[in-house]
């Protein structure tokens, strides 16, 4: 359909679609015959207007003087999605509303500061509440606080407001109401109406984490035509912050061209954080095909800010009583999370000494949670964390989940170190592999061989989903299911007579999918009779589960078959020299336990990571793998949410009985 203007609106659009193309300059100069043109005419004005950026502007506050939405601020400006200059002129489309009211608007006027000298354990957040001010207001007028900590005997500025209120005229329908429909999200709605996430969000200060069908939400009023499809068949991408094209061709493994492809207009416009990208429905984030070499960011540090670290840990210290030494032996023996608890700090304190002969400089500071949601919420009310560079912890996935959501709102990492949260916020960094990504390793390193080899998946009647699952990724690997008794319920057992049916003279690779130690000890004892110079028996499994550390089950027989499986983290060589675990032993007199070595390996990848990089987003990619005495790190990202490590090691038993990571 072709639209008719009149002459001055139809130049109007013209020299703003043009500008869209050109240089600044020559962009201004335009804007200038515009605005002479919109002075002789009216026609030009009933469409377009002008707006000179001043000092202190932002397109969000530019939005709001007009009542219009940043999305149309950014359809004809779109160098301002890059950066915003002072004496910029940018292009402002009058509201599309025909119908407007009067509304009361308050305004924050300064009129004068007066002076604050800071007290001991006073924090931004408990002087903000005092004076009824914003944090942001007390930093603004105190520029050292944007970099330095608050601290006992400062003397601050205080700013004092009056409140102007004036009416101001509100076109009624730059906004309007939407009612979510089955399946979609925030990122797919954002996607529709040309909307990045914070923008949808700014629009919408209450919306919920998790958007259901019907709720109702704030939209640009655009006309129907003008929004976009969000197809079913499309996954949708938020950009993230710095992202560029190269880092989505390795994150996505789109090309550039390919992006413009399924979004229109992307290269000319550039990226900008938030933007929602629609993408094949087959693309996932942070997988990564074949071996990626481990990253040692030893050799890439720049930042050498000091960095700000946030730990929240179960501690109890309001249930111990310090002047008992036996009480609190007995307490911390009998309290398997305040044993957990300590170790994993004592590995952090090592970590914060190891990352200081690095050059690194750590300003740490532990809250107790008690272990209670009432504490935790305590010390989100009373600590201000939007400076802090990460937060690792709490340990509890409710207790964490709740920190994690109120850091979101400024953008700060919140580290989940030893469990897996339950919502994966879009600054949540998952530690723990999923499952899923335990058993895709083992399945990869089985299927790397098994041109060379023979696969055999035993699994009982619970188990067959996942026995089905296996096959499906090597198709010739044979089934064997465990044998029913009269009753038509699982037996647990396999006989000698259904291997020899399937088995071949060289390598053969068994998995052995169950969690009963019943079929684990039947199918243990059968193949170790099975085995001899002809026939070599790897047993494996993608869950190494409570049933293969049954009391009864052999580790002999277990080493004689190279028993393999996935693991989260793996056992360092006692051999070995370590710096950390000689430290460990001197300081406590016993080697360090798998969360000690945790909460070191953890918290010196963590800064390793601020210190390579801008921030720990930055830093934490799919394409960097590190990996310190115990754990390794690889961060992916859901399409939708935070991020997730990857890394798992396979493990196997040796003919020593000693358990080593499994290498080809």
């Amino acid at each position: 359909m072709i639209k008719v203007f009149s002459r001055q609106s139809q130049l109007a659009v013209a020299v703003a679609v043009y500008s869209i193309f050109i240089t600044k300059t020559m962009k201004k100069l335009l804007l200038i015959i515009i605005a002479i043109v919109s002075f002789q005419t009216f026609a030009v004005s009933q469409n377009f207007k002008t707006h000179i950026v001043k000092q202190g502007d932002t397109v969000e506050s530019i939005a709001r003087q007009y009542q219009i939405t940043t999305a149309d601020v950014y359809a004809l400006n779109p160098d301002a999605k890059k950066k915003l200059s002072v004496n910029d002129v940018l292009i402002i489309p009058n509201t599309k509303s025909t119908n407007s009211g009067n509304e009361k608007v308050e305004k924050k006027e300064l009129i004068g500061y007066e002076t604050h000298k800071v007290k001991k354990k006073e924090t931004l957040y408990s002087i903000s509440k005092e004076y009824n001010i914003e944090i942001s207001d007390i930093k603004e007028h105190n520029r050292q606080l944007y970099s330095e900590n608050l601290k006992k005997g400062d003397k601050i500025r205080i700013p004092r407001y009056k409140t102007i209120v004036s009416n101001v005229t509100v076109k009624e329908n730059t906004i309007k109401k939407y009612v979510v429909q089955p399946k979609e999200g925030k990122w797919r709605i954002a996607y529709k109406f040309g909307l990045t996430v914070p923008e949808l969000q700014a629009l919408n200060p209450n919306m919920a984490e998790v958007l259901q069908p019907g709720d109702e939400i704030n939209v640009p009023n655009l006309e129907t035509k003008e929004e976009k499809a969000a197809e079913p068949n499309y996954n949708y991408y938020e950009v993230l912050p710095k992202e560029g094209f190269y880092r989505l061709k390795v994150k996505l493994g789109l090309t550039e061209d390919q992006l413009e492809a399924l979004n229109p207009g992307v290269k000319e416009t550039g990226l900008k954080e938030g933007m929602v990208l629609k993408v094949p429905a087959n693309v996932t984030v942070g997988t990564v095909d074949g071996t990626i070499e481990s990253s040692d960011l030893t050799k890439s540090l720049k930042n050498t800010k000091t960095k700000r670290l946030g730990l929240l840990m179960p501690f109890k210290l309001n249930r111990i009583d310090i002047d008992s030494v036996q009480e609190v032996k007995d307490y911390i023996k009998n309290d398997r999370l305040i044993a957990v608890t300590l170790d994993f700090y004592a590995g952090v304190k090592m970590a914060l000494d190891s990352a200081k002969q690095l050059g690194i400089s750590t300003n740490l500071k532990v809250f107790d949670t008690e272990n209670q949601s009432a504490e935790v919420s305590n010390i989100l009310s009373k600590n201000d964390f939007s400076s802090y560079d990460a937060v690792i912890g709490p340990i509890m996935a409710s207790h964490f989940d709740r920190v994690a959501s109120q850091l979101r709102s400024d953008h700060v990492p919140a580290i989940s170190p030893l469990m897996k949260p339950t919502s994966l916020y879009d600054n949540v960094f998952q530690t723990i592999p999923n499952d899923e990504d335990l058993e895709k390793a083992m399945v990869s390193y089985v299927k790397a061989d098994s041109l060379r080899s023979n696969v055999v998946i035993v699994s009982d009647g619970a188990s067959r989903t996942l026995s089905d699952r296996i096959k499906s990724y090597i198709p010739n690997a044979s089934q064997i299911f465990s044998k029913k008794n009269k009753e038509g319920k699982d037996a647990f057992y396999v006989n000698a007579a259904d291997f020899s049916a399937v088995f071949k003279s060289g390598k053969n690779y068994v998995f052995l999918e169950t969690n009963n130690a019943g079929l684990v000890l039947n199918v243990l004892s059968t193949l170790n009779s099975m085995t001899n110079r002809e026939r070599e028996i790897i047993l494996v499994t993608t869950n190494k589960n409570e049933a293969f550390d049954y009391e009864h089950i052999s580790n002999f027989h277990l080493s004689n078959l190279k028993f393999h499986y996935p693991s989260v983290n793996k056992v360092h060589d006692t051999d070995k020299p370590n710096g950390f675990v000689k430290r460990y032993k001197k300081e406590y007199g016993v080697e360090p336990n798998k969360y000690a070595v945790r909460g070191f390996d953890l918290t010196l990848d963590v800064l390793l990571r601020l210190s390579s990089n801008d921030d720990f987003f930055l830093a934490s990619t799919n394409d960097v793998e590190t990996e310190h005495l115990e754990n390794k790190f690889r961060y992916a990202k859901k399409l939708s949410g935070g991020y997730y490590n990857e890394s798992v090691y396979i493990l196997q038993y040796t003919p020593d009985l000693t358990i080593v990571e499994a290498k080809r």
